[in-house]
């Protein structure tokens, strides 16, 4: 089965509709910009970010709003957007919602081009065409494939349900446009995963944040620079799946989970008494203990010894630098 899988994927990578690119003119795909943003040597995230960070985001409204993937802005101090003629515009990280993984920013003017319209990724089946753009008009624009809609769990804590799959594989995927064959926007660019397909079928794609979760949070992420629901207790622990165990990949000096002693190669086995079966799992029932700020019982395997930690969480927004304006 998985030979006839792994086939299948192939063909469909190869034959990527090379025609839909021309279908979109320069003007359709000057909204997707390019996204430059310096940060802080102090920031939190700069040690797993960097401090210079490059990707594209896309123009949705007329007044200069630009949604973009939010790591590239998490504690942006200095935001630039390059146009497809080649101007240079200031802008300002205005908002960032981890649940999601969007980010917002406001151009400090109009840019003078087309917005995209936003679609709905849900009508999305797979070995349905798309466009993948990032910035740099329709030289950066490659055709691609819907490949899966499946769950995504990210070892940060990231837990996002229904995302977009696609092949092949684009290199540039930080905010890229996903475009449906109406040329709406249908998703913006996240990562490059190795099992676009699915898990355990090695062939490389990307996965892209559908952009109708936008809609919901919009004025809150406008209103606030976030969205306004409940924080999930954040404990800053990396996990990592691996025959069926789940294992600390990695804790960030200094977070809740350092703090409390977990440290890279634990076992975890549990939340509160219940045995965790996976990445998903674990934050499922992590975020089930309660709001930002609980105190969450953790259970691993020290030697033979189930030992519990209690880890005292925090709202992961509290985490990072504060002062631009989200």
């Amino acid at each position: 089965m998985r030979i006839s899988t792994w086939l299948l994927a192939a063909l469909i990578f190869v034959t990527a509709p090379a025609a839909m690119t021309a279908e979109f003119d320069a003007a359709q795909l000057s909204a997707v910009v390019k996204v430059g943003v310096k940060v802080s040597g102090d920031a939190r995230s700069a040690a797993t970010l960097g401090t210079e960070r490059e990707g594209s985001g896309v123009l949705i409204d007329g007044e200069g709003l630009v949604l973009t993937i939010g790591y590239l802005i998490l504690e942006a101090e200095e935001t630039m957007l390059e146009l497809a003629d080649g101007r240079n515009i200031p802008a300002q990280a205005i908002a960032y919602d981890h649940e999601s993984g969007f980010g917002l920013l406001r151009a400090a003017k109009p840019l003078g081009v087309k917005p995209m319209a936003l679609g709905d990724s849900r009508a999305l089946r797979e070995r349905d065409p798309v466009l993948v753009a990032g910035h740099g008009g329709k030289d950066a624009a490659a055709p691609a494939y819907v490949v899966s809609r499946r769950e995504f769990a990210g070892p940060w804590e990231y837990l996002l349900e229904d995302a977009v799959f696609t092949a092949p594989a684009y290199s540039n995927f930080g905010g890229a446009a996903l475009i449906g064959i109406d040329g709406r926007l249908v998703g913006i660019g996240s990562l490059i995963v190795p099992d676009a397909v699915r898990p355990g079928v090695a062939l490389p794609g990307n996965m892209f944040v559908p952009v109708e979760k936008l809609t919901p949070i919009l004025a809150d992420l406008l209103a606030n620079g976030r969205n306004s629901g409940p924080r999930h207790p954040w404990i800053g622990l990396r996990s990592d799946e691996y025959r069926g165990h789940l294992f600390v990949a990695g804790v960030t000096p200094g977070a809740p989970a350092a703090r409390a002693g977990l440290k890279r190669g634990d076992l975890l086995i549990g939340v509160g008494g219940k045995p965790v079966t996976g990445m998903s799992d674990f934050y499922r029932k992590l975020w089930g203990t309660g709001g930002a700020g609980v105190i969450v019982p953790i259970q691993i395997l020290d030697g033979m010894t189930v030992r519990e930690v209690p880890v005292k969480s925090i709202d992961r927004y509290d985490w990072f630098k504060s002062g631009t304006t989200y």
